[in-house]
């Protein structure tokens, strides 16, 4: 018979983290191995491809294999312009919904030793496996020990490769691909956890945008150096002509504001917040994908673009009104919302001046 002794009072478990805003409306975050876990096929060949680009360091050239019949290469890394003919690594990388198994391994092996049999291409340095699901107990073992792993293919050959490496010809392990069998180097073969593929995407500039958790602080701004750089020439001359439109007098240079105190230091803030979004743009460079700095631009040319082609009294006070409202402009739905400083919005509008998307004297070339 059941007793109040063997009934257990109820307590959750305290959570090991404290509970957030963002808890009570999205709910406690995944963890990433978790996600990858769920991805669909094409969600985890969009991830790989991603995770490719954090290769690009340690090799010459990183790339896919694109033919019709893969020959056992998924991603090769390439440390020699020679690509394959040199010292290239293998990353195999595809989708399961299991932990990966011998069974699943064993073409693959096959194909290794037969592409590189005919010359095709030399023996990989290194080759691993990686899967959405990890790689199961029993062929991680088998990974680790080269012997067993190839008397396993060597016993798997008939069922696996006789007639799955190519649907060419049947492939039998005899004379010379037996010799170069014998040879081959089976202490290449290894595997990537999903924690390595996830520490690897961390350093591309796809992670923040995929698996969300912020950018990563952004480096100090640096101060405009005293001569400015060729690539400043547009927009600091929009601002000479907007200054010699206020004044009613040419301004040919930083000399020629000298007896002008105000627009001299004017024209060191509008420097600074230039600066300010350059390095916004380099930030955004290393840290997101390609086309959310320009998303950002083109939000602050909408936001301003209005007031920026009214009627001012001149350049210099629609210059100055275009950076008033820049820095009023919402950018919440862009990833480098929480990156951008009023500075970044205003230093954006002499971007676009330099690209003569805005222009302080209109007509003014």
């Amino acid at each position: 018979m059941i007793t109040d002794t063997d009934l257990i009072e109820i307590k959750p478990r305290q959570p090991l983290t404290t509970a957030t805003a963002d808890h009570a409306q999205s709910g406690l975050p995944l963890p990433k191995p978790a996600r990858v876990r769920m991805f669909s096929p094409e969600e985890w060949e969009e991830f790989i491809e991603e995770w490719a680009t954090s290769l690009g360091c340690a090799y010459v050239k990183v790339r896919r294999f694109g033919g019709s019949g893969d020959m056992g290469v998924d991603i090769g890394g390439f440390t020699e312009e020679s690509l394959f003919r040199g010292i290239w690594d293998n990353h195999q990388c595809k989708h399961y919904d299991h932990p990966l198994r011998p069974s699943d391994i064993w073409v693959e092996l096959g194909k290794v030793v037969y592409y590189s049999h005919l010359g095709e291409y030399t023996p990989p340095r290194s080759y691993f496996f990686a899967c959405p699901q990890g790689i199961g107990t029993t062929l991680e073992k088998l990974l680790g020990d080269p012997e067993k792993l190839k008397q396993g293919l060597r016993d798997s050959w008939g069922r696996y490769c006789l007639k799955g490496i190519t649907d060419k010809c049947e492939v039998p392990l005899i004379g010379d691909l037996l010799t170069h069998f014998e040879t081959f180097p089976f202490s290449i073969f290894s595997s990537k956890s999903l924690l390595e593929l996830i520490d690897g995407h961390s350093r591309t500039i796809y992670h923040s945008v995929r698996f969300g958790g912020g950018l990563r602080p952004r480096p100090a701004v640096p101060v405009p150096p005293t001569d400015p750089h060729p690539e400043e020439s547009r927009y600091i001359r929009q601002l000479f002509d907007a200054y010699g439109d206020h004044l009613g007098t040419p301004i040919g240079s930083t000399g020629d504001l000298t007896a002008y105190p105000e627009l001299s230091q004017d024209f060191l803030r509008q420097r600074e917040r230039f600066y300010h979004a350059e390095s916004l743009k380099n930030f955004a460079r290393d840290t997101v994908p390609d086309g959310i700095f320009a998303a950002l631009q083109n939000e602050i040319f909408y936001g301003v673009i209005d007031l920026c082609e009214d009627a001012h009294a001149s350049g210099f006070y629609r210059m100055k009104a275009t950076m008033a409202q820049a820095a009023q402009v919402a950018v919440t739905s862009n990833p480098l919302a929480l990156a951008t400083k009023t500075q970044d919005r205003q230093g954006i509008c002499h971007q676009l001046a330099n690209e003569d998307r805005l222009n302080w004297v209109p007509g003014n070339g």
